[in-house]
């Protein structure tokens, strides 16, 4: 059977989906592998297994199809970081985007006169995920790895050697480094030297649509980031729409033909393609909230789907804007719009009236006020925004999507999918081996959700509390981190 297959290559998984010419998604297969943490702060991954992991995917989808895919697009994890020789060989650990030991550099580079210049050069924000930040990290603490190392590379430049035996990254994966200039499409001279490299540490950036062919005759196709190819999946590649990933994190993203840049809320632009640049925000705490709320606040050990169904039954049967409780989701610090690690989470308005039900759709309400917020920052006229795609792994719980879309004020549409990302590069290598001028289009009936007018007013007065909070808290946040990291040593 004739196919395309779209390959995934995430932070907890490598999922690979099978599209038929038709551009229907007709199988799937995935494949799981663990991320470590030796000391606090540390985030990383073995590459070696992520690689096995590729290479099984591939063999159980052949083995599926009856034969290899005509062409290959590939999607990964933004961020990722690993130090290799000459060989592809892996020298060290990989960092993955969740790594956090450079956090204090990434505090000094905002502070300094030069740290907004490269943020508006690379269109990266300055955070701890950044590889430029991990960088200066290894220059600081291990610079024997630095001298040992032939090139610094991310997860799937270390596929695509091992695949093809050379070293390119696409100007996706390249443009979220924070060391890639998007105006000339070439790594950044300051950025370089502040993190004591050269471009000969780096891979050659090409093109997204940049492709080899394998023994086989399948088509690669180098493809783009996760993130950019979400929005290519879910149908976001144009004016008037915004799309909203909620899983364990979440971000809200659009599509532009040029960067957009927000100092304050420090929103990212990557590149998809020649003519078009993502713009967004990510939020650290999502669903890991409500994990949060189900286990250490109403003692549930082992979550089931159970837990979940009565957690939002529960939610349902309570008032919007949760009787005036208003909760900070802050629980694993903050990117954007605060892109403050230090941050911590907060319900604001508690009182005796207040019980169980209260507590759990303010902490929904405050996941959706978060989203809200990187919408704001980066359309700050949200009339400009028709409708909200929404995909990930809460897209079926209904009440969560009804308080987002009365929260927005958006009309909300539910994507049946989590696999938007690997979608994005099927359509990706679609259009780039020539099947299609254009980039495909999802086919089908989607549900859609409206919002509630009344509800609405209320969340427009809460959230202009919410949105008040965090810069009264800041510094009582920040005093509170520096007092709990001294008495945890």
């Amino acid at each position: 059977m004739r196919y395309i297959l779209g390959i995934d290559i995430g932070t907890g998984s490598t999922k690979a989906v099978a599209l038929n010419l038709n551009y229907e998604p007709i199988d799937s297969v995935q494949q799981h592998y663990p991320s470590f943490s030796t000391l606090p702060g540390y985030h990383e991954q073995d590459p070696l297994l992520i690689w096995e992991a590729f290479n099984q995917c591939l063999l159980e989808m052949k083995e599926r199809m009856g034969g290899p895919p005509e062409a290959i697009g590939l999607s990964s994890a933004m961020h990722s970081l690993v130090s290799v020789d000459e060989n592809g060989m892996a020298l060290s650990p990989m960092m993955t985007w969740a790594d956090a030991r450079s956090s204090a550099i990434a505090k000094r580079i905002i502070g300094s006169e030069y740290g907004i210049a490269i943020y508006q050069e690379t269109g990266t924000p300055i955070h701890a995920m950044s590889p430029l930040c991990k960088l200066i990290w290894w220059q600081e603490n291990q610079p024997d790895l630095l001298h040992r190392t032939f090139k610094f590379i991310s997860i799937k430049e270390y596929i695509w050697y091992r695949l093809f035996k050379e070293f390119k990254i696409d100007h996706s994966i390249a443009s979220c480094t924070g060391l890639f200039s998007w105006k000339t499409l070439s790594w950044s001279e300051e950025s370089l030297q502040l993190a004591g490299i050269t471009a000969r540490h780096l891979s050659e950036p090409v093109s997204t649509s940049y492709q080899k062919k394998n023994s086989e005759g399948t088509v690669f196709v180098i493809g783009a980031s996760d993130g950019c190819l979400a929005n290519l999946g879910s149908d976001v590649n144009g004016k008037g729409m915004a799309a909203l990933t909620i899983g364990t994190s979440g971000a809200v993203r659009i599509s532009s033909p040029e960067p957009i840049f927000n100092k304050q809320a420090m929103t990212f632009s990557y590149i998809l393609d020649e003519q078009t640049f993502i713009c967004g925000g990510p939020v650290n705490n999502g669903g890991i909230a409500l994990q949060w709320l189900l286990k250490n606040i109403l003692g549930k050990t082992e979550l089931s789907i159970t837990d979940y169904a009565k957690l939002f039954e529960q939610i349902r049967a309570t008032v919007a804007g949760s009787k005036g409780l208003i909760f900070l989701p802050y629980l694993s610090g903050e990117r954007a719009p605060i892109w403050d690690s230090e941050s911590c989470g907060s319900f604001f308005g508690l009182k005796l009236h207040h019980d169980q039900g209260d507590l759990s759709r303010a902490v929904v309400e405050g996941i959706c006020y978060a989203l809200n917020q990187v919408l704001i920052a980066l359309v700050p006229d949200k009339r400009e925004i028709v409708q909200l795609h929404v995909s990930g792994g809460f897209v079926h719980a209904k009440i969560w999507m009804e308080i987002l879309a009365d929260i927005t004020g958006k009309e909300i549409v539910l994507l049946q999918t989590e696999d938007a990302s690997a979608i994005g590069a099927a359509y990706m290598a679609i259009k780039a081996i020539g099947l299609t001028q254009s980039y495909p289009l999802s086919s089908g009936e989607k549900e859609r959700v409206k919002p509630n007018a009344d509800h609405h007013l209320v969340y427009q007065e809460l959230f202009s509390i919410y949105a008040q909070l965090y810069p009264a808290l800041q510094q009582s946040m920040h005093q509170l981190e520096n007092f709990t990291s001294q008495l945890s040593r």
